[in-house]
């Protein structure tokens, strides 16, 4: 194979034009629409990258979010069983309060009841003498004996002695 060198000066002329129409004509805009390509997929990968990261930040806010809703159910929780103990025991220090009050009532109304039986017992007892007095009194018993017998039937008869 023989080199001629008119032929390889033609050859390389025609390349030379047709590197030069090429770049001129096929490789800026290819080179063009391949740069804009290459900056989209950087632009979808920052896009992406920054997506993740809303992702986590949100994912994290999530958790804090729930986590304070729970600390607040508890808290809730405690407040109510904390609300329902001292409502317990303000229930059953007015029940021990109004069972004295009822209590007190009770006992005046046992002493009430009791003074009255004493002063209606009174009344009985003296008319009672009274009238074992003045029965004494029309016998004019003058034994001892007699006198003593007298008492016992008029206590008989008001419910005093067996």
């Amino acid at each position: 194979m023989t080199i001629i060198p008119s032929s390889f000066i033609v050859a390389l002329i025609a390349f030379v034009i047709l590197y030069l129409l090429l770049s001129k004509y096929a490789f800026g805009p290819l080179f063009s629409i391949m740069e804009k390509r290459r900056e989209l997929v950087t632009s979808q990968m920052n896009e992406a990258a920054q997506t993740r990261e809303q992702a986590i930040a949100y994912v994290e806010e999530q958790k804090k979010a729930l986590e304070n809703a729970r600390k607040e159910a508890y808290d809730i929780i405690e407040q109510s069983r904390q609300t329902s103990s001292k409502q317990a025991d303000q229930i059953m220090e007015q029940a021990k309060v109004e069972a004295a009050r009822i209590k007190e009532d009770a006992v005046r109304d046992i002493a009430s009841e009791k003074n009255k039986a004493v002063q209606e017992l009174r009344s009985e007892l003296g008319a009672v003498s009274v009238k074992i007095a003045s029965k004494l009194l029309e016998k004019e018993v003058s034994s001892d004996k007699a006198q003593e017998e007298l008492v016992d039937q008029y206590l008989k008869e008001v419910g005093g002695r067996p």
